[in-house]
């Protein structure tokens, strides 16, 4: 066995994966160990936020962190590898990654076996494709020394995206001193020791920022330059920009000096926009121009069903369950539901086909510091009063911890939001991505109403029910959101309708 492979076996790398469905990348939030600690498989390591959830990572091995690739704050790429572990912290202190594909690269072949490779064609600022094949030594150039081994490996070593165990000398040190060995000596700055250390994807990131890596500070180790040292590079080339117009005729410079003027500039916050609020943006502006939306609105007297629910705290069989209006308009959701089973549909564009769901999975809109999240109750629709009490309060103080999980917030099939409870009467809401139906629970209010031909004080809400016209035409909803109000009217409805 190769020193090569011996080390690839006792240093095993975690990539970040797919933790949702088809997602691309995560932001570390938060690492939970550090280079030197002891983890054991299964232990969780780090916390990432995908465009849907905060998600903990567990690490597959056992053994010491070797080394963190990335810091808290940064957004990863799926597949790409975030931590790596030593397996065999005991085998004493490790050998250059590259150094196995050393001494291939040392060892000089006869002319004739040495047939030069074709090389695949890879990511621009990732270096040449791996090969099994052993690659013909360099021939020595007029007035260029022979590249020592050490060199050599640290070279490859960069090329990986790796660092060499400790810094390169500087074997081509003395400059060609006659002008014909200028062209030969061309190619020295690619394999001298005065290259800068950097991994690819800090490589890539300094080409897009336009920053030369030999004019960055390294503050990685052994030398090498790390990402947040490309961003300090870049923030002063970015602040001279302002500075300009300080140089152009004084006409343009003063009239900011008048007084009652300021600059609107130095009273502005720029946020990136990530993670599950990027993602909650792309579905809306995806669902508001690619659905037809349709909204109605109906005005309901709940005096009676707010009594329902004062009754049900104190009832026995509901002890230690959130019970509150919400529970009874998810309830009276579903039955309407029910009685109207084709409302509960999705769109599949592909196949221009209408695909009807026997089941409901009733999405509840939870506001979350990481922002909004339409996590859903799985089935909701056979579930019994106390069993849908249960799983609501579950979801809403899950959502509330941030820690919902991707599979959660999948297959959601209707949804209720509850504008209600930030005093608000209704809205217009949107429908989630690939749902027929959204319901929006106004505030309850006490208003002037007529009951049994009097005017009274009674307690009143709207509701707005937006649907996918593709899929639900008027008729259907209008009687959808009759229902549904008919219920909360007279919730014995639950009863005879349920």
């Amino acid at each position: 066995m190769t020193a090569g492979t011996a080390n690839a076996q006792r240093f095993r790398e975690f990539k970040m994966p797919d933790v949702g469905e088809g997602l691309t990348e995560a932001e570390i939030l938060k690492w939970y160990v550090q280079v030197g600690d002891t983890v054991t498989d299964g232990q969780v390591v780090c916390e990432v936020e995908t465009a849907k959830a905060a998600v903990e990572l567990p690490i597959p091995y056992d053994g010491v962190v070797h080394e963190l690739r990335f810091g808290e704050g940064v957004t990863v790429d799926v597949g790409t590898v975030i931590i790596s572990v030593d397996t065999d912290p005991g085998a004493g202190p490790a050998e250059a990654p590259a150094a196995g594909g050393a001494a291939p690269a040392a060892e000089a072949p006869d002319e004739e076996d040495a047939e030069p490779q074709g090389r695949q064609a890879v990511l621009v600022g990732y270096g040449a494709a791996p090969s099994s094949t052993k690659r013909r030594a360099r021939k020595p150039q007029p007035g260029v020394p022979a590249q020592p081994a050490a060199a050599t490996a640290g070279l490859q070593a960069e090329l990986n995206g790796r660092s060499a165990p400790a810094p390169m000398v500087a074997p081509v040190a003395p400059a060609a001193p006659a002008a014909p060995v200028v062209p030969a000596a061309s190619a020295a700055p690619a394999v001298s020791a005065g290259r800068p250390l950097a991994k690819p994807p800090v490589r890539k990131l300094a080409k897009d920022l336009g920053i030369d890596l030999a004019t960055v500070a390294p503050t990685g180790p052994d030398g090498i330059i790390t990402r947040e040292d490309v961003h300090a590079a870049a923030a002063p080339a970015a602040a001279p920009a302002p500075a300009v117009p300080a140089e152009v005729p004084v006409p343009t410079a003063v009239v900011p000096a008048e007084p009652g003027i300021v600059d609107a500039a130095a009273r502005e916050r720029r946020v990136p926009v990530k993670g599950v609020r990027k993602a909650t943006a792309q579905a809306m502006v995806a669902s508001a121009f690619t659905a037809p939306h349709v909204t109605e609105f109906i005005t309901v007297d709940v005096t009676r069903t707010m009594k329902l629910v004062q009754e049900l705290k104190q009832d026995p069989d509901m002890a230690g369950l959130r019970v509150n209006p919400l529970l009874l308009v998810a309830k009276a959701f579903l039955v309407a539901i029910k009685r109207h089973p084709e409302v509960n549909a999705a769109w599949d564009e592909a196949n221009q086909e209408i695909v009807y769901k026997d089941y409901v999975n009733l999405g509840i809109a939870a506001a979350t510091p990481r922002g909004l999240i339409v996590p859903n109750i799985k089935d909701a629709g056979v579930k019994t009063l106390p069993q849908l009490a249960t799983e609501l309060g579950d979801l809403v103080a899950t959502a509330r911890e941030g820690k919902t999980s991707p599979a959660a917030m999948a297959g959601g099939t209707v949804t209720i939001t509850n504008v209600g409870v930030f005093g608000v009467d209704t809205g217009t809401p949107i429908l989630n991505p690939g749902e027929s139906a959204i319901l929006a629970f106004g505030a309850v209010k006490l208003q002037p109403w007529v009951h049994k031909g009097k005017v009274k004080a009674r307690q009143v809400t709207t509701l707005a029910l937006s649907f996918d016209h593709r899929l639900i035409d008027g008729e259907l909803g209008s009687k959808l959101l009759a229902d549904i109000a008919a219920v909360l009217e007279r919730p014995k409805r639950l009863i005879t309708w349920g």
